[in-house]
């Protein structure tokens, strides 16, 4: 049987989104000419957030291999759960020279105008651990994670991977990341995942408590390079 044509789209749409909001901040610096403003850019994440948000619930019906029921096994969910702090973990103490793609950059929601800090806050903590999850999970482990196995993805066993995609996903994950090989393992935490537990919820709940321990970490540390 062949994909539904709306599968792949519906994977790769949301994250070529969000990528492009990324991108769009990096154009200028590759031409020589100004960087965004500070402000310009704590407001970008929001509506970066909300279309990506958009685009998930616009192809949800797409989602088939997401079943969030298997969030109701205790063993797999707390495994997940575990694998997500250890990545957490791993994440603030890999920001070494050597381990850092160009410079941190720093998402601070108190720079911003009196009174929009806590919306920013809102936005920012709401991205990172509902919206960016799902959407990561979809294009890594659901779509890139099959594709390169065999364009019919939707045919390959959720959580199925080969000597070279294992490494393969990982790397290019960290690689989407400023702090690269914090990335690389945490991509090979999420592979580990899925070839577990054969779910891809279970991705998306350890790839959230990674994002929500830092949060909760940024907002108490006011730490803000991590963000």
């Amino acid at each position: 049987m062949r994909p539904n044509t709306h599968d792949l789209p519906a994977r790769v749409i949301p994250f070529g989104l969000y990528m492009a909001f990324v991108a769009a901040l990096e154009i200028p610096a590759l031409f020589g000419g100004e960087p965004p403003s500070p402000s310009f850019i704590l407001g970008l994440y929001p509506a970066k957030i909300a279309l990506v948000a958009t685009a998930l619930l616009a192809f949800r019906k797409f989602y088939t291999d997401l079943d969030w029921g298997s969030l109701r096994r205790a063993v797999p969910t707390a495994l997940s759960v575990c694998a997500g702090a250890a990545v957490f973990l791993l994440w603030i103490n890999l920001d070494l020279p050597w381990a850092v793609q160009g410079e941190l950059t720093s998402y601070d929601p108190t720079e911003a105008a009196p009174g929009w800090a806590y919306a920013l806050i809102f936005a920012r903590v709401a991205g990172a651990v509902v919206v960016v999850p799902v959407m990561e999970e979809l294009f890594w482990r659901s779509f890139l994670a099959r594709y390169l196995i065999d364009r019919d993805f939707m045919a390959v066993r959720a959580g199925t991977f080969t000597l070279f995609t294992f490494p393969a996903t990982a790397v290019l994950f960290g690689l989407e990341h400023q702090l690269y090989l914090a990335g690389v393992l945490a991509g090979l935490a999420y592979n580990a995942i899925y070839w577990k537990t054969k779910s891809l919820a279970q991705c998306i709940l350890s790839h959230a408590v990674t994002n929500g321990l830092l949060a909760a970490y940024v907002l108490t540390t006011q730490n803000w390079r991590f963000w």
